[in-house]
């Protein structure tokens, strides 16, 4: 069974960093469309941070240059890197993925999600 499971989610004070991990596991074939998105309580579920066509990416405009996506093909893992949080960080991150399961057909996936809050 295919799944992604979200790790590294926490308190953190303003201005400090976590680094969030995604594992997709299971019988998978081909992985497309990864990445990560949050959702703060009273609103919608926004997109974050993902990469486009090949390694391209792009951004919120409320992290750009603060957060980085980055992946690990080997490991089927993609990563979330939080610098400088603020406050309005404060969310359940998910991230997401188009898979291929071997001998199936493109999914959408949803990982748990994770929970990060930035408080003093």
């Amino acid at each position: 069974q295919v799944q992604l499971v979200e790790s590294g989610g926490g308190l953190v004070q303003p201005g400090g960093s976590l680094r969030l991990s995604c594992a997709a596991s299971g019988s998978i074939f081909s992985i497309r469309g990864v990445g990560w998105y949050r959702q703060a309580p009273g609103k919608q579920r926004e997109s974050v941070a993902r990469f486009t066509s090949g390694d391209s990416t792009t951004y919120a405009d409320s992290v750009k240059g603060r957060f980085t996506i980055s992946r690990d093909n080997t490991k089927n893992t993609v990563y979330l890197q939080m610098n400088s949080l603020k406050p309005e960080d404060t969310a359940v991150y998910y991230c997401n993925a188009q898979i291929l399961p071997s001998g199936s057909l493109w999914r959408n996936y949803w990982g748990q999600g994770t929970q990060v809050t930035v408080s003093s």
